[in-house]
């Protein structure tokens, strides 16, 4: 089969799946909407339970898949933005509550009680991000006296360690922000520079760093400058072998210019530019597969099916963060006032 019949016939399927998706009613389907509270935390931990955190000291749980949702305002904490969650099952979640004095708080039944594991009142503590892989579980926070807040723990969020004094050193004006939770992620593969924590940063510079090891550090071909620009999320690849980062500038979420690039980690760290960007600042986004992902932001949704060089807009509703059952294949998205929605699609 000659080259050219072979792109015709690829790009052919590529248009007929995007024709397909544009033309189901309830691709995006609203399963919680009008609760006063912007959620930014999202832990699907399996197609059925669900759980959710946001402004007001809110929490979200559903142990249905969406159909209904428990709501419940963690008391003494009425006025709090919890920016993210990590949820083990239907009884066990932690909470982080960002700004000075920082909070992380632990249910073990099911969000009737919460008890704290961790504060800290430093001047200037700003908590941004979660992740927790098994036992494991770490934190980024804006930087303290120039320098990258960490925390950590091994024991599912009982206790925790705080960065040492010669943690990473972050430039004027570059910070992580608490838009999704996702610009921290945990990678155990012993294949070098993904192995480790790998973080991105925004701000008026923007970066892709690995908290294992300080040298692996990489200014990223993103937009940057402004304290609204800069990287937001990274996902890696259910192979490990690649990376996608997304972000833009917030304070203007239709712009389209240097708002995601891809990542290839072997031989070397290589960036790779889309030829069709996502259509919008990106505050999230995440892989389904090696090839087919997802991103949200303010202005919209976009999936791509070839690892990120191509990206397709299904929806100009307003989501913060997009995450996947980890346990199933469920698809859940949330926002501001309340909204929470499944994706329908197949993958």
């Amino acid at each position: 089969m000659k080259a050219y019949i072979k792109i015709f016939l690829v790009l052919l399927g590529w248009n007929n799946y995007f024709t397909a998706l544009g033309q189901s009613t309830e691709l995006i389907q609203i399963v919680a909407e009008g609760r006063k509270t912007s959620i930014r935390g999202l832990s699907v931990v399996s197609n059925k339970v669900i759980w959710v955190s946001g402004s007001g000291g809110s929490v979200g749980k559903s142990m249905d898949g969406g159909k209904s949702f428990t709501w419940m305002t963690v008391p003494g904490f009425e006025k709090r933005d919890f920016r993210d969650i990590e949820a083990y099952d239907d009884q066990k979640a932690i909470i982080m509550a960002i700004a000075e004095p920082a909070f992380i708080l632990k249910t073990v039944n099911g969000g009737k009680d919460w008890y704290k594991v961790f504060e800290d009142s430093t001047k200037g503590m700003f908590l941004d991000a979660m992740h927790a892989v098994g036992k494991n579980i770490q934190v980024i926070g804006d930087p303290i006296n120039g320098k990258a807040f960490f925390a950590m723990s091994f024991n599912e969020g009982e206790t925790w360690e705080t960065s040492p004094k010669d943690g990473i050193n972050l430039n004027d004006g570059e910070a992580f922000f608490a838009s999704s939770g996702t610009n921290l992620q945990i990678s155990e593969s012993n294949n070098s520079f993904k192995s480790g924590t790998l973080l991105v940063t925004g701000g008026k510079v923007s970066r892709l760093l690995n908290a294992r090891d300080h040298r692996d550090q990489y200014s990223l071909p993103l937009l940057q400058g402004k304290e609204s620009t800069g990287a937001n999320s990274i996902a890696i690849s259910p192979s490990g072998k690649n990376a996608f980062i997304v972000g833009g500038d917030f304070a203007k979420d239709t712009m389209r210019a240097g708002n995601a690039i891809a990542v290839k980690f072997t031989p070397s760290v290589q960036f790779s530019q889309p030829q069709t960007p996502p259509f919008g600042y990106r505050s999230c986004v995440i892989y389904l597969t090696n090839k087919i992902m997802v991103a949200c932001g303010t202005s919209g949704v976009d999936i791509s099916e070839d690892g990120g060089m191509n990206w397709k807009n299904i929806s100009k509703q307003s989501f913060h963060v997009v995450q996947k059952a980890k346990k199933g294949k469920s698809i859940y998205l949330a926002g501001g006032n309340g909204r929470i929605a499944q994706l329908n699609i197949q993958y």
